[in-house]
């Protein structure tokens, strides 16, 4: 079974302590994150929000309320977090809260199983693993790689998730690596 990483949205916007879209955990998810990274070099995927250029229908409302984040895409607000380095991998930017899509499953290799780390569990992790799960792939969400809008907002989040079981599965880094070792170690 082929699988890839999927990074969802570990931007400055949601890393930033004094920004109106921060994660609490969101330094938290980052040490998830870089663990993970090494175990699936060369099947990692980054994803990026971004607001559109001209917001249409309920979009303009919804920036009516955040109007901060109506910039363009190469504003600083929407890199990816110091710290964080999608180093060469695939970077897929979209307007959406969900990323999953053709091009994400492009970028993925069309990978049978996605393991998703990233920011907010509430929103971008949550719309883009779902329908991920309906397009018939195995998503395993490494819980303590990603963070929410709040800790109740995350585990309210992973517990929808969890609805979706056997589709969706809710794990954490430790189970996902102790895998991906077993993986190695079965094919030497």
């Amino acid at each position: 079974m082929s699988s890839a990483l999927v990074v969802v949205d570990m931007q400055v916007v949601f890393a930033r302590p004094g920004s109106p879209w921060a994660a609490p955990g969101f330094a938290s998810a980052a040490a998830g994150l870089r663990r993970l990274l090494p175990a699936f070099a060369g099947r990692t995927v980054w994803t990026r929000y971004v607001a559109p250029h001209e917001p249409e229908g309920a979009w303009r409302e919804y920036f009516d309320l955040w109007p901060f984040a109506l910039v363009p895409p190469d504003d600083p607000l929407y890199d990816v977090a110091d710290g964080l380095d999608p180093a060469g991998a695939p970077v897929v930017t979209a307007t959406t809260f969900g990323k999953w899509g053709p091009e994400l499953d492009a970028a993925t290799g069309h990978a049978d199983e996605l393991v998703v780390a990233g920011v907010s569990t509430d929103c971008c992790v949550l719309s883009t693993v779902l329908p991920a799960a309906d397009a018939g792939r195995r998503v395993r969400v490494a819980a303590d790689a990603c963070a929410g809008a709040s800790d109740a907002d995350h585990a309210r989040a992973l517990d929808a998730m969890r609805l979706y079981a056997p589709l969706v599965d809710v794990t954490t880094v430790d189970e996902v690596l102790g895998e991906v070792q077993g993986e190695v170690r079965g094919t030497a």
